[in-house]
């Protein structure tokens, strides 16, 4: 089968628009990760026996089951016990959710790279300890995280196919539609890959400025 440029700028506005479905998805699912993530951070180390547990217990769950069956349980199970999402919402709370067990245990470990006399400092300085994560720990904590948690928005990113399988009409969900209705498949698919290589390539320069950046800040 021949190469079709007609067909190949025939199907670029719809491919388009399942692209920006796609950046959208991994937009709102990485904020969801980001805050939510942070949340369970803080949760593990709490001095309650019981919430540590119970929060170590439920990312573990989450972190040993495909990301793939968590969506299918958010989005064709929920509705039986009348939770009823779109399938947009129902994606990037899956996903958001997903990653959030991941970037918590970045959260943690830079958290926990803080030096303790810096937690003294602020007790010192009659801080509150919500005043103290704002103003003294996180701001110390999060910047040599950021190459880490960038990662995982490339990751997110690249698995926004799995949203195909709960019909939300993103990047690889639409190639898929225009190949089945035409019975070609080297442009569509081809063209899904240059999208998602190219996202790819241009993550990676950045995070490869954030990691410079932070080591020229360290020095």
């Amino acid at each position: 089968m021949e190469w079709d440029w007609d067909f190949v700028w025939q199907i670029m506005p719809t491919l388009l628009e399942g692209f920006k479905i796609t950046l959208l998805a991994t937009i709102l699912g990485a904020a969801v990760a980001m805050i939510v993530g942070l949340a369970l951070a803080i949760a593990r180390r709490s001095p309650v026996a019981g919430i540590s547990r119970t929060v170590g217990f439920v990312s573990e769950f989450i972190r040993g089951t495909p990301l793939l069956v968590q969506l299918y349980f958010i989005f064709y199970v929920l509705p039986d016990i009348g939770i009823r999402l779109a399938p947009l919402v129902a994606g990037v709370i899956g996903m958001g959710i997903h990653y959030a067990t991941y970037t918590a245990e970045v959260y943690r470990a830079g958290i926990e790279n803080v030096p303790r006399g810096q937690w003294e400092a602020a007790k010192a300085t009659n801080l509150s300890t919500r005043q103290a994560w704002i103003h003294v720990i996180l701001p110390q904590a999060i910047p040599p995280m950021i190459p880490a948690l960038a990662n995982y928005f490339i990751a997110m990113f690249k698995e926004t196919p799995l949203l195909s399988a709960i019909t939300v009409l993103e990047l690889m969900n639409q190639a898929k539609s225009i190949a089945n209705s035409n019975y070609r498949y080297i442009e569509p698919m081809t063209l899904v890959g240059v999208f998602f290589l190219v996202i790819s390539l241009i993550s990676v320069v950045g995070l490869r400025w954030l990691e410079e950046r932070y080591a020229r800040m360290d020095d």
